[in-house]
């Protein structure tokens, strides 16, 4: 379900971006972002703002906003020929594909960019949260545990699968949440565990995406894991394993949400759309 105020922010701020810029880095980013996925990362940050009272929206919507295009920024970053070589992402070329290498490195550091902008300008109305926030989200994204830390994993030997999952995928969830909440009025660090074990067990469903989904229904090939030697919940533990460690995680995620006025909504919310991170088809794989 698409939230427009999202949609809104999210090209606004790429409009402010690309004045002036050289034409096809500016295309690039609007490839990035637009028509985008589920949204996920930034209708959750705005669901717990809502769940705790929403006392500062704009700084609420800037920093789903900036969380978006943070991860628009790692699936750029992802799909590059030193990493996953991705020629597909959501169901058309990805950017280094379209755009070439060159363009997509530099888009994805310009959305990254772009994030702290625009998490800097939604906050002039709370400035001292503003601040606290800048501090979240950059740990969620740089080192020693944010997405950054995730990708880098990838180049490491070994790493425990948890550990992966939460810095790869969990922590930018957990940045989403925390902002959110404190964007509302709510204490950050109460928020955090929340988003890590929903955004873990979304890691997890996508482990299982990679071998039980349709191609067509993901937007890009399966089986990737494998190809990659990449640590995989289901390569672990199995299909069922697998299946059961997400459930587990989902009930982690439930039993974390902090106390606060909208939380039996929020909790709803929760288990509506985990239902869709399984594909359909997993039921008739596990049989």
């Amino acid at each position: 379900m698409r939230d427009d105020r999202i949609e809104t922010g999210l090209r606004e701020a790429l409009s402010l971006a690309e004045t002036g810029a050289p034409p096809r880095l500016a295309a690039a980013l609007w490839h990035s972002v637009f028509p985008g996925g589920a949204r996920l990362r930034p209708r959750l940050a705005l669901a717990a703002a809502a769940a705790c009272g929403n006392r500062h929206p704009a700084l609420a919507l800037g920093s789903a906003v900036a969380i978006e295009l943070l991860h628009c920024a790692s699936l750029v970053h992802d799909d590059l020929p030193c990493f996953d070589n991705g020629q597909v992402r959501r169901g058309r070329p990805s950017v280094q594909a379209a755009f070439g290498e060159a363009l997509a490195v530099l888009a994805g550091d310009a959305l990254i960019v772009l994030a702290f902008e625009t998490l800097a300008r939604s906050g002039v109305r709370s400035p001292s949260r503003m601040v606290e926030l800048i501090g979240l989200v950059g740990r969620a994204v740089g080192m020693p545990g944010g997405i950054t830390a995730g990708q880098a994993w990838e180049c490491e030997p070994f790493v425990e699968l948890s550990e992966y999952h939460r810095a790869k995928t969990g922590v930018l969830f957990a940045a989403a949440t925390a902002a959110g909440g404190a964007a509302g009025g709510g204490d950050a660090g109460a928020w955090w565990l929340l988003g890590e074990r929903l955004g873990e067990a979304y890691q997890v469903a996508d482990d299982i995406r990679d071998v039980a989904a349709d191609p067509a229904e993901l937007g890009k090939p399966v089986g990737r894991d494998k190809v990659l030697g990449r640590r995989s919940a289901v390569a672990e533990l199995g299909l069922e394993g697998a299946l059961d460690r997400f459930d587990a995680l989902l009930g982690e995620a439930a039993a974390a949400i902090p106390a606060c006025p909208g939380r039996a909504a929020l909790e709803t919310l929760i288990v509506a759309e985990s239902r869709r991170f399984v594909p359909k088809t997993v039921a008739r794989v596990a049989a």
